[in-house]
């Protein structure tokens, strides 16, 4: 049965089924999950998505930037069907199957120059302890350079280097390893209130005359690992000047670059890679989330004389599972068939409505994107532009309520990053629900702050 391509709430939510298997999740699953409403998903198709009482959603979060392809594609769907009824596991860490060779080299092509090579993990977060672990065997180094703002994830090699809220870090230190955390340049809150276009130049400065003289000596440092666009800590878009810049800071000092396009990464702002639109080459890159159309897998390329270390050095059971790498490959085929041009016209069409928007609504103190991956922000006034984080979370909830799934981040962004799939019209709706929501919550806006 086809499913409906605009919002239709038949049962106020959450209603009686999502009301249970909310109330059952309390009882039996860990407190630590961030759920912003209540949302119980039943089905999906493209960028639509159903709940367990039949009321159906325009889906612009994509599971987390996850779902680039969009939910439940046919060609997708076959991929795991016919793969899962051939085998379903055989550890790549003891013995070999074509599809993890084949997914390898095809990976392996995506960053366009030079020799590189792969190594297959579950998630974002093991993607990027394994890019820490290559960097520090290929330099014999310790330390790392990471920025304030970043999520690199939450198991404990990854949480040292992540800076984004606190909440992340209370009362799991100590830190594994020494990072060093620097200001990342943010054109909108520059670091020392400088004009905009000091960003990068505040950024690299704190680096090699702060960071790198009085805190960590360059030969210390194994990598400087970065997001080209910060996700978690705000959707942050830095001057274009910012990458190419510190490439050639790492490179002066011998230090390794490492990208994490865990998010940014595989099409969704219209290149495999975000780090593609600067012009540079890292040494690794981190990879998961679109990679396999919602399966659990992720990698980290490294240039092929980097991925030096023997066997046994590091190794996982899971990784380059053969229904996610079945998933995967057709996933390539996808995003290279068209959805990545999708991602980039699609893209600047929404982010050039959520601008109009701006006349209308004063609390929006920037809207900014590349690709599918659009982050708008709410603000006091544009003026001192203070973050507005009760306003946002109020959108997002009554967004919700009318049939639009959003997610924030920062402490007041609200993330549009609807799958590659997504249609024009249904963006149009989109914006109409967010605009109206804020509208409403604008009317009020003073019981928020």
């Amino acid at each position: 049965m086809p499913y409906e391509k605009v919002p239709l709430i038949r049962v106020e939510p959450p209603g009686p089924k999502a009301r249970a298997i909310v109330e059952k999740d309390h009882r039996f699953c860990s407190p630590s999950y961030t759920r912003p409403y209540p949302f119980v998903m039943a089905r999906g198709e493209g960028a639509v998505v159903e709940d367990v009482d039949g009321n159906v959603y325009l889906d612009f979060t994509s599971g987390v930037a996850v779902l680039n392809t969009g939910h439940c594609h046919p060609e997708v769907v076959q991929a795991i069907q016919r793969q899962a009824s051939t085998f379903v596991h055989m550890a790549g860490t003891d013995f070999y199957y074509s599809l993890m060779a084949d997914l390898a080299e095809r990976l392996a092509r995506l960053p366009g120059e030079g020799e590189w090579r792969v190594f297959f993990t579950n998630s974002g977060t093991e993607s990027i302890e394994a890019a820490m672990k290559l960097a520090r065997w290929v330099t014999g180094r310790t330390d790392f350079i990471a920025f304030y703002g970043a999520f690199h994830g939450r198991t404990y090699g990854s949480l040292a280097l992540t800076a984004s809220k606190a909440v992340h870090k209370r009362r799991f230190g100590p830190s594994v390893g020494v990072v060093h955390h620097v200001p990342y340049p943010n054109p909108y809150r520059p670091f020392g209130q400088v004009p905009q276009e000091h960003c990068t130049d505040v950024t690299l400065t704190f680096i090699e005359e702060y960071t790198l003289k009085r805190t960590a000596h360059p030969e210390d440092v194994a990598a400087v690992i970065v997001e080209p666009i910060q996700g978690e800590g705000g959707y942050v878009f830095p001057p274009p000047d910012f990458l190419p810049r510190l490439r050639a800071l790492t490179d002066k000092y011998g230090i390794l670059l490492i990208i994490d396009e865990v998010q940014t990464g595989m099409g969704r702002t219209g290149r495999w890679f975000a780090y593609q639109h600067s012009g540079i080459q890292p040494d690794i890159i981190a990879v998961a989330k679109g990679i396999a159309s919602g399966l659990p897998l992720g990698c980290i390329l490294a240039r092929s004389h980097l991925m030096t270390w023997p066997m046994g050095a590091h190794a996982n059971t899971f990784g380059a599972n053969p229904v996610a790498c079945a998933a995967a490959l057709k996933t390539l085929d996808l995003l290279q068939g068209g959805l990545m041009e999708r991602a980039r016209t699609l893209g600047n069409y929404l982010r050039e409505r959520l601008q109009a928007l701006m006349d209308r609504h004063s609390t929006i103190g920037r809207v900014e994107g590349l690709g599918l991956l659009v982050g708008l922000e709410l603000v006091m006034d544009r003026v001192r532009r203070e973050p507005f984080p009760a306003l946002r979370d109020e959108v997002v909830h009554r967004c919700f309520r009318r049939g639009l799934l959003l997610l924030g981040c920062g402490d007041s962004t609200i993330r549009f990053i609807p799958p590659l799939v997504v249609e024009k019209e249904q963006i149009d709706t989109a914006v109409a629900i967010f605009s109206e929501a804020l509208r409403e919550c604008e009317g009020a806006a003073e019981k928020y702050k």
